[in-house]
């Protein structure tokens, strides 16, 4: 920076009108994104503290400015991005929507404290990572979700696609970009068969390569089962159960497909068959909160990450109690998958001789212990 500039910012500095911190902005910016290989660390750090400092002082049309000539700039000082990322929408906007100096941390805590706005320029972002994915699913905006499901280059985790296609069946509007993710598995596209529209079905069969003579008996034997079980009396649950259980017909899907048709003493009757846990224990996980008990138990049976998603969602919403607190589903999922099949195993044995008992006992060197 020649001493002529230096003078310039100086007495522009002091001008403390709104066209003088205006034309000060601009100065720096010019100084800084224009000519920053001209500048010594030393001076990029000054010019920076500068236009940090003055960022809340100007209209909002400057701050404007300056994030749209930012957003695309991948140099740009990462707090000074954040600082803008954080600003009224208008501004914030283009941060959001191609900044690549904001990292996962930063667009999480944004999700958390921002507007919903701010949410959908996330969602639609060039690049979305899984971390942020799930952070924007477990606040739950219909429209957000629905960007991000359509955005083709942001990354679902499993967990969260298996949770979003239990939500399919009561918002319709998932439906549809949910069975164009590449990520979608046939087990959870065939779980949409039962309650989407006849073109999606046809999509289903045609991109999944199932046969729906296959899909069609399916539905017909659930809900067979489950009829016989709808008007029964307390004990038909658990007769019902050890017939299927001595057929060898007790599945992740099935359990699954209980649980949506609201067939909670049923489904608890068919865990306890598949887990060789007493009734009263399952009952306990089902209603347990943190859910912590029942991704131990599903482990233990072998049940697969995005059948015990489902599970717990569905468990969730048949105690009226389907909200999710931030980062809530990330945790058991993450929980889940540190847990040890054979401690797992050694846990329901345990809990078995206990008779009803959630006795703690280490799951792996990385999960805590979990009792009661």
């Amino acid at each position: 920076m020649t001493g002529n500039e230096g003078e310039h910012l100086f007495r522009l500095a002091r001008d403390r009108s709104a066209a003088g911190r205006r034309a000060l902005v601009a100065a720096v910016g010019d100084l800084l994104f224009e000519r920053q290989e001209e500048l010594t660390d030393r001076e990029r750090t000054l010019m920076t503290e500068i236009l940090r400092r003055l960022i809340h002082e100007v209209e909002m049309e400057v701050r404007e400015a300056l994030a749209q000539r930012l957003a695309r700039e991948p140099s740009a000082p990462h707090e000074l991005i954040v600082l803008l990322a954080n600003d009224r929408i208008e501004v914030a906007h283009p941060i959001l929507l191609h900044s690549e100096v904001l990292d996962d941390e930063d667009l999480v805590e944004i999700i958390h404290h921002r507007t919903l706005e701010h949410q959908l320029a996330i969602a639609m972002r060039r690049e979305v990572s899984e971390r942020v994915a799930d952070a924007l699913v477990e606040r739950g905006d219909v429209g957000v979700i629905k960007a991000l499901l359509e955005n083709p280059q942001a990354r679902l985790s499993e967990a969260a696609l298996a949770y979003l296609v239990e939500e399919s069946r009561r918002v319709d509007t998932y439906q549809n970009p949910l069975l164009h993710r590449p990520e979608l598995s046939p087990e959870l596209a065939r779980r949409m068969y039962g309650w989407v529209s006849t073109a999606l079905r046809r999509h289903i069969i045609e991109r999944f390569r199932i046969d729906p003579r296959t899909l069609d008996r399916h539905l017909a034997v659930t809900s067979a089962m489950l009829a016989r079980n709808a008007e029964a009396q307390p004990n038909a649950a658990e007769r019902l159960a050890a017939e299927l259980d001595a057929a060898n017909a007790i599945t992740p899907a099935l359990l699954v497909d209980t649980l949506r048709q609201g067939e909670v003493a049923l489904f608890q009757a068919l865990f306890a068959r598949l887990t060789g846990l007493p009734l009263l224990l399952v009952r306990r996980l089902v209603f347990e909160p943190a859910g912590e008990g029942l991704a131990i138990a599903c482990r233990a049976a072998g049940i697969d990450a995005s059948s015990f998603t489902s599970i717990f969602v569905l468990s969730r919403k048949a105690r009226h109690d389907s909200a999710l607190a931030p980062g809530e589903l990330t945790r058991l999922i993450g929980f889940f998958s540190k847990i040890r099949p054979e401690h797992a195993l050694r846990l329901l044995e345990n809990w078995h001789r206990g008779s009803g008992r959630l006795e703690p006992i280490a799951v792996s060197d990385d999960v805590p212990h979990h009792g009661r």
